[in-house]
């Protein structure tokens, strides 16, 4: 109405009803930064931090049952034996005979060329293999209270014969083969020890000591951190002697997790849980490989070449080999309750989802700041990146990938466990299908034997994914536990 009050216009209406930046948000002032206009021009507001305002959601953990591990000598000696008839197997397939053709057409009178087989080449690889047994029994009589004497007498009386073994074996290796044969023998240690060398000179700076789970050799100060990174590479010698001891060595004592509220802790840990699982997986492909090469290509390479056997039988073999140690070592390594701990350190830690340019160009944006606890769905921006906060605790560093493939592969618990019974179940279903199909005595019997030793790793691992599974499910609330 002409000369009347006017009242609001719908604009000034609708942005007088939404909330402040501030209060959605908190503002990012605490942080050292404020919002930023259209121009790209700071506004400095004076607010709380984003943390006073916006309480992230609580971490709540799940309590798993302890489940029943084997032992460490109970695996080394299941290991052992599966090694061994894998390799017996292996010995059928190269050197079967046609024993049940009838008399008119005499092929062989035994199963087997016993004639051709190389006994002193079964013995070293039986040496080779049984390396991690040897140690877990020299480990278990140094931890039942034995006296030095019994100790020392029971380390010598079997670090003597197997050294004997090798050394008879390799004399009578050295007297009957070309040299080219025999640069097999060594070849996996050859490879190993230069690039483990070069591995852990390369990560050769001490980590955090608020990591309250660090062996000895890695015990620092509490100002070591605060020294410079720079740390004096060690000799080749040393560094030969850390990998050889790694390959013995029993696996260190799962870590423990704390629930830390700092956001340096929680990275610190997460560095920390890196390392140790990089080694932890390191040592199960290396192992693994290592009974692979050993069990089902060396035997190859010390074949006579007017000797006939099936290649693409004999490479499939390796082929199973391999993948059932690298299964039965990554079970042993990883038990449940270490995958739990990396679980409960994923969930603090969080991840970041980059945008692309121009989206969210409305909604408030903040600096990211490393002392901050991000709650989820909020943006920030580091590097002239946009990236927006995904999981419920969120103090990751948004550019680190190795942070967001941590988070990736730990946030769901169940997810290795997963991949393994994926691969296990693949494998037993292709050998019983390769089962059904098989014409030839050998297969049959090969098939049937390393199927057994499959049932028992492919129970152990639906026996931990039925409980953990039951156990993830239950709801938190029933716990009585209190949110970290």
């Amino acid at each position: 109405m002409p000369g009347g009050r006017r009242g609001p216009s719908r604009q000034q209406l609708s942005r007088s009803a939404l909330p402040s930046l501030q209060t959605l948000v908190g503002g990012s002032c605490g942080n050292g930064s404020g919002l930023r206009n259209r121009n790209g021009s700071a506004i400095s507001l004076s607010a709380p931090p984003i943390t006073a305002l916006i309480t992230p959601e609580p971490v709540r953990h799940c309590r798993i049952p302890e489940l029943p591990l084997d032992g460490s000598l109970l695996f080394e000696f299941l290991f052992f034996i599966y090694l061994l008839v894998a390799l017996f197997i292996q010995y059928i397939n190269i050197y079967k005979t046609v024993w049940w053709y009838p008399y008119n057409h005499p092929a062989s009178c035994t199963s087997l060329n016993f004639h051709l087989i190389d006994y002193h080449l079964a013995a070293f690889i039986t040496v080779m293999l049984a390396r991690r047994l040897v140690w877990a029994l020299i480990s278990e009589a140094s931890q039942v209270g034995a006296t030095s004497v019994v100790h020392y007498m029971v380390r010598l009386v079997l670090l003597t014969l197997c050294g004997w073994v090798l050394c008879w074996t390799l004399v009578n290796l050295f007297r009957s083969h070309s040299v080219l044969n025999l640069l097999f023998l060594g070849y996996p240690f050859g490879v190993y020890v230069p690039l483990c060398c070069f591995h852990q000179d390369s990560r050769a700076q001490p980590l955090p000591a608020d990591c309250g789970y660090l062996v000895q050799d890695q015990m620092v100060d509490d100002g070591a951190s605060a020294v410079s990174s720079l740390v004096k590479p060690k000799d080749f010698l040393s560094l030969l002697w850390e990998s050889l001891r790694e390959q013995f060595n029993n696996p260190t004592s799962i870590p423990t997790h704390s629930c830390p509220l700092s956001p340096d802790l929680i990275r610190n840990e997460v560095e920390c849980l890196k390392a140790d699982f990089n080694r932890r997986i390191k040592e199960v492909l290396f192992n693994s490989l290592f009974s692979a090469y050993y069990v089902a290509f060396l035997p190859l390479c010390f074949v006579k070449s007017t000797q006939y056997y099936d290649m693409r039988w004999s490479c499939e073999h390796l082929i199973m080999v391999w993948i059932n140690a690298f299964v039965m070592l990554t079970t042993q390594l990883l038990p449940p309750k270490y995958c739990d701990l990396l679980h409960r350190s994923a969930a603090h830690l969080g991840k970041w989802q980059k945008l692309e340019h121009g989206s969210y160009s409305n909604a408030p944006q903040h600096i990211w700041s490393e002392n901050t606890i991000w709650p989820q769905g909020v943006l920030v921006r580091r590097s002239r990146c946009l990236y927006k906060a995904v999981g419920p605790y969120n103090v990751a560093v948004p550019s680190d990938v190795s942070h967001a493939r941590f988070y990736f592969l730990f946030h769901r618990p169940l997810r290795l466990l997963n991949l393994l019974i994926l691969i296990e179940g693949s494998v037993v279903c292709y050998q019983l299908y390769s089962l059904l199909r098989s014409e030839k005595w050998n297969h049959t019997l090969s098939m049937a034997l390393i199927l057994f030793c499959n049932y028992y790793v492919l129970f152990k691992l639906l026996r931990d994914r039925i409980v953990l599974g039951r156990a993830y499910s239950y709801p938190l609330n029933n716990y009585g536990l209190k949110a970290h």
